[in-house]
Parts: structure tokens; sequence; C-alpha cells
């Protein structure tokens, strides 16, 4: 999923999805094939691309495909729009229902599949299957249909400033872990009176769903119909949430939970600890300490968010083939590549993991191969559809009332199921 990532949004209205993506545009200008190897349009045409992947550290790693990409094909020109994950997916719902969505867009594996069914992405045809991971490839796919093209996928860690952990000579973080080590860590980190905070955890349906699986529960029923989370699991996953609030974490009031609050506690060097994705490897090169990264630790099993990201082009766009070529540009070039390797930005989705060996020697964080094992044991993020946005609203809403203290962790499960459940229903 930038980017703190953790919050995905998925799009309710797909009643006005399918109104919008009715009308499909042209085909666009069809590609020749010029000298040295490059491609031509044979009318110039501008297309338009919008993004929530490269926002918060990564717009000029996408400034650098797109330029390369406009080289090797000289007939088209890439207009990009970026915008904060938090803000995307209503600015795309908006677009969709107005037609006046961008020629590509990004997708996640938890919003495809609304976007999907709507009918407001074109199918992509001609597509080298072999280039891409299978089972991602497969996630974008509908009916044996291709919808999407996998950008990136990446996995949650356990970020840690080395130079706070020797100042309090506490021992690093190791795979071994569990929630009770970093329970015990963080309250040695955390220094109030010097406002360095231990750790920082998102008290959000993402963080939730992943830590109920760290203690051995699921979120949903194995048929998908209810709410599984309302068990002693997931009790112990909101405690352990909840639980570091005010204590070895920032408050709301503080802070926590505005856009961007955690990166920059932990670029500025006040954060001990801090549980995010593998794309904000980037964002955190400069940074005027050492930092490295483990496997998050678990309590009952270890489990890591694993999320995947793709490109769509619209049905309502009137140059479908340009904009095909530029999504396959984007997912699977020799540029694309080597421009995400060498930021740490988030990993490409490409078949051929020999291509992926440098990325264990690009400099910080020198623990690279933790992301490589925390493939070893990981959960997606439960998709229920049309609804996706209301479950993840509604739990989140509930823990940040248990956070604050106005209800219980009980109450606030058992009022989160009850919610999910008429969701699902």
């Amino acid at each position: 999923m930038s980017r703190t990532r953790i919050g995905a949004v998925a799009l309710a209205a797909v009643g006005a999805l399918v109104l919008a993506a009715c009308s499909s545009g042209g085909s666009g200008a069809p590609a020749t094939t010029g000298a040295g190897g490059t491609t031509a349009a044979a009318e110039p045409v501008t297309i338009t691309y919008s993004n929530f992947i490269s926002n918060g550290g990564n717009e000029a790693n996408l400034a650098k495909i797109v330029t390369a990409f406009e080289a090797a094909n000289p007939g088209i020109t890439v207009t990009v729009k970026t915008l904060p994950y938090a803000d995307y997916y209503t600015a795309l719902q908006t677009d969709v229902a107005a037609g006046t969505a961008a020629d590509v867009v990004d997708v996640e594996s938890a919003t495809y599949g609304a976007l999907a069914d709507s009918g407001a992405l074109a199918e992509l045809k001609g597509v080298d299957a072999s280039v891409y991971k299978p089972s991602l490839l497969a996630a974008y796919q509908r009916d044996g249909k291709q919808y999407g093209l996998p950008s990136s996928f990446s996995t949650v860690v356990l970020f840690y400033n080395k130079d706070l952990f020797d100042k309090a000579g506490v021992a690093y973080p190791t795979s071994s872990w569990t929630w009770a080590d970093e329970q015990a860590a963080a309250k040695k980190l955390t220094d109030s009176a010097n406002g360095v905070f231990g750790d920082y955890q998102p008290i959000s349906y993402n963080e939730f769903y992943k830590t109920v699986a760290q203690a051995g529960g699921t979120f949903l029923s194995s048929d998908g119909k209810k709410a599984a989370f309302n068990s002693p699991q997931g009790i112990a996953a909101a405690q352990w949430l909840v639980g570091k609030n005010g204590t070895v974490m920032p408050t709301a009031a503080q802070g926590a939970g505005t856009p961007d609050f955690d990166s920059k506690l932990f670029h500025d060097g006040k954060l001990a600890m801090w549980h995010t994705g593998i794309w904000m490897f980037g964002a955190n090169a400069d940074a005027a300490f050492t930092w490295d990264v483990a496997v998050e630790p678990g309590d009952t099993q270890k489990a890591s968010a694993l999320f995947s990201n793709a490109v769509a082009v619209t049905a309502t766009s009137k140059h479908q083939d340009a904009a095909q070529k530029f999504a396959e540009y984007l997912t699977s070039s020799k540029t694309m590549v080597d421009t995400r390797l060498a930021a740490g930005w988030e990993l490409p989705t490409i078949a051929d993991e020999t291509q992926l060996g440098a990325y264990l020697t690009k400099g910080a964080p020198a623990n690279r191969q933790a992301v490589f094992d925390s493939l070893d044991k990981t959960v997606l993020a439960p998709s229920i559809g049309a609804n996706q946005n209301q479950m993840q609203d509604a739990v989140t809403a509930k823990l940040t009332e248990a956070a604050a203290g106005r209800l219980s962790v009980q109450d606030a499960l058992s009022q989160a199921e009850a919610e999910v459940n008429a969701l699902l229903g």
C-alpha cells in the first residue's frame, strides 16, 4: 500500500461507478516501432496518471520512470497527479462518478474488486503474463480477464533507531522477539522529559486485523460471512494496540493519527520503534541517525501484513492503447525495477527474482533480508467488496474510542462486531 500506508480505503458508491463507466473511451493511438527499438504513437497523445504510490518521498522516483517511458515512446506524454493516500480514493470515486477519471489509476488489492465489478476499468489485452509473479497478476483478474497490472508489493516491518537503543542500553530487536519483548524495550526507551517515545503503531483497522493474526486469531470467519475478531485473540490484539496509547506512544492530542506525524517523529530521532511499511525506506535515507529493521514481533505467531498495488486503465480513457503501454512500462520495465530497488520503494512484482538480488545491498537499512523473511508468514487485508470502507471505518472508530477511554476494549469489539456483521449480512 505510503504513505504510512496503513488505513486502506475502499470505494463505496459502486452504483455511481457503474453509471460513470458505461461509456468506454476510445482505444488511443496505435503504436509503431521506430529506430533503436523505441515506439511512437501514430498521433501524439497525452495521457494522465493519478497515483498515491509516490506520495511521501517517491515523487522524484516516479518522475524518473515517466521520463524514461516518454523517451522510449516519443509520441506519448504522461501528466502525473499525485495525491496523499488518505485522500486518493475519495478523489478517485468522485472522478469516476463524474466520468473524469485519469487514463491510468492506482488501485490496490483491497479496493480493486469494487472498481472492476463496477465496469470502471478497461480490460487489458495481450499482456505478457510471464513477466509478473503469477499470484499477484491473478489478483487483478475477473473471469479470466485482466483489469489491472501489479506494480509493487510490500510488507510491514519494525523500524528502529539504533542510536536510541544504544543510548538506553537496550538490545536490538531480533527475529525471535514477541510482543512482550517489544513492550519491555519500549518502556525502557520512552523518555518523556526529552520527548522520545518508545513505540508507534497506529490504532486502526489495518493494524488490528494483523495483530489479531499475530495473536492466533482471524478477523473474519472462514466463510467470510461474519466477524470473528470478538474473541480472546481479538481482545489481546486490541489491548496490545490500545495499551501503547499515552504510555510508550503519543496520544491523539499529542499528534498521533495526524498525516505523516509518525514519519516525522521517527525522522527527527524522537521515536525508537515504528511499525510501518518498507515503502518508507527511501524517505528515511537521509536520517541523521543509524536505523535498521526487523520482522515484526508476534504474540503466539508471526504475521506480517502483505500489500499489493496495481495500475489500471479506466474504461472512459480515450487513449487506452497508450495508457496500457504506460501501465506495462510502469510495472515491468528495467527502469522501473532499477529505480524502485535503488530507492527502497516497495518491491517490483516481476517474476525474474534474479533482478531483485541487488535489493539486499542498497544501503540503509542494513537488514533488508528482513523484508524477505517477513514473507514467511503473512496476512492479507480482509476484503468484503463494496462495504470495505464502512467496515474499516467502523473498526477504526471503535478502537479509537477505546484508546480515548470512552469504551472498554470488550465493548469496542462488541460494537464493531455488530456493525461489521450488518455490513456482511
